[in-house]
């Protein structure tokens, strides 16, 4: 068990109650339902030393000092040299996570033993701020039908902000460029089909009126929140893995706190994700052609 320091630090200003130990204990009680998602891939951590108002920043490299909870796993960059990223296996590793004040968890689209070969596609919904949440939901649910097309089954993700992920578990078998190519194909088909809702370019003076749809969260490298890691704002909002039938009744994304996620996983209740990790399904040859003009 871990030798918590500064127990009592507050981490939120405008709920100071949620303190270091009131993180540590959260982890406890969810890491059945979160282990699964995060083990044995990269990571990066936010680390908000002085909370979640100020000062907070990402590390993803393992560093000598840090709880034995968080392991050194050696990663080739395109030069060839390898640096040592961060990744955890079990419940030690949340425990250490919170150690350091890792309010977030993000993770990699692959495992360490195949990181190379990605097995999770996420494409992030993320709204201007004149944009309704019941936009963003239905904007999911265009996303889900034009996956459902491509064969694949896909799930929802409150994001714990403003907005939405729609996550798909693959098998392993294409390389991260083929991998980005099908998700750059289908936010730019998604964008060129409806583009006063959509676009799926980061520039500021685009995203005015719509939805970013972020599609670059399926580069080698990049990172996406956690499936129930809590959010470095205001108050301790969570990511938390929906039903599509339970987000049609939602009003917003950061509607779950800390205590209502404890809740939800404690409460006999259906699966959000029902087979989830048992789901094998692939991108067919035809799948790639389908969105290979939209480069």
């Amino acid at each position: 068990m871990i030798r918590l320091t500064n127990p009592d630090k507050p981490l939120y200003p405008a709920a100071v109650h949620v303190t270091k130990l009131r993180l540590l204990d959260y982890w406890r009680r969810v890491a059945p339902a979160a282990l699964p998602h995060i083990a044995g891939r990269p990571l990066s951590l936010l680390r908000c030393p002085n909370g979640s108002a100020r000062g907070c920043f990402f590390q993803r490299h393992h560093r000598r000092g840090l709880p034995k909870g968080l392991i050194a796993a050696p990663i080739a960059g395109s030069d060839g040299e390898s640096e040592d990223f961060l990744v955890m296996d079990d419940l030690s590793g949340l425990e250490g996570a919170a150690q350091i004040d890792a309010l977030e968890l993000h993770i990699w689209g692959a495992h360490i033993d195949s990181v190379e070969r990605p097995d999770r596609l996420v494409f992030d919904l993320d709204p201007d701020e004149k944009v309704s949440f019941g936009e963003v939901e239905r904007a999911a649910r265009d996303f889900r039908a034009l996956l459902e097309a491509a064969g694949l089954a896909s799930f929802a993700l409150l994001t714990g902000g403003k907005g939405l992920h729609v996550v798909a578990p693959l098998d392993d078998r294409l390389d991260w460029p083929a991998f980005n190519r099908f998700a750059r194909g289908v936010a730019t088909r998604l964008a060129a089909d409806d583009p006063a809702r959509f676009t799926a370019v980061a520039t500021k003076a685009r995203r005015v009126g719509r939805i970013y749809i972020d599609y670059r969260r399926n580069e080698r490298g990049a990172s996406a929140v956690a499936p129930f890691s809590p959010r470095a704002r205001e108050t301790p909002s969570v990511a938390t893995p929906v039903s599509w039938e339970e987000l049609g009744r939602l009003e917003r994304a950061d509607c779950y706190s800390l205590d209502a996620v404890e809740n939800r996983l404690s409460a006999p209740r259906a699966d959000p994700w029902p087979g989830y990790f048992d789901l094998r399904q692939g991108l067919s040859p035809a799948a790639l052609r389908m969105f290979a003009g939209k480069q």
